[in-house]
């Protein structure tokens, strides 16, 4: 089951297409005002609610969608507890859209900082425009979905990664070790489709973003 959930950040032109046969859709908090502007549906509506207006909650509850409201002093955030309700009803793909952008950098680090989850983490997706993010954990390879011309980005989370070899790629790396905190992974370019990334230790946040109008072969 493929779900998608919708936080308060910023959406941009096309975000919206994943929601595209989508099987779930679910609302976290200030991301069911975006949806219902779009004229999308509403599943559900998870989180404390304090950002969603009372009067389009009472709306969607009238409606059929489900609506779950935590306490405001809760362990979570909205977005994480949507993300939960996703896998919770059966979801082995969940595309997180309105992760990013936003007036609070915190919640856009820790929206990222979900993909690195053993749990949350290799179900999850973050789209936003052209880009795509996702992680790879130990010993496990990742294939690149975008096509030639496109940039990838590889970034340790928590600490080093090692064993990192990846195919299809301008820049490769060879069993090679990329630090923490370092930049050495950024823009890298794909070369041609079937693109990989192998990793050995750690945690690798892996972010694709198609270059419009590029066309090299």
């Amino acid at each position: 089951m493929r779900a998608v959930v919708v936080a308060s950040g910023d959406l941009v032109p096309g975000d919206l297409r994943h929601l595209d046969g989508a099987d779930l859709v679910i609302a976290a908090d200030g991301g069911a005002a975006a949806l219902e502007r779009a004229g999308c549906r509403i599943d559900r509506l998870v989180g404390d609610l304090d950002s969603a207006d009372p009067l389009l909650v009472e709306r969607l509850g009238r409606s059929g969608t489900e609506v779950t409201q935590y306490p405001a002093d809760k362990d979570a955030s909205d977005t994480e507890l949507a993300v939960e309700a996703a896998l919770d009803a059966g979801a082995s793909e969940v595309m997180l859209l309105g992760a990013l952008g936003g007036e609070r950098l915190d919640h856009e680090l820790a929206n990222v900082l979900l993909l690195a989850d053993p749990v949350l983490g290799p179900p999850l997706r973050i789209a936003r425009g052209t880009s795509l993010a996702r992680a790879v954990r130990d010993g496990r390879r990742l294939d690149i979905v975008a096509g030639p011309g496109s940039l990838v980005t590889l970034l340790p989370i928590g600490a080093e990664v090692t064993g990192i070899t990846t195919v299809g790629l301008r820049w490769t790396l060879e069993d090679a070790t990329l630090p923490m905190g370092r930049s050495r992974g950024l823009s890298n370019e794909v070369l041609e489709a079937g693109a990989s990334v192998q990793l050995g230790r750690g945690t690798l946040l892996v972010v694709e973003t198609i270059i419009e109008g590029v066309n090299r072969s």
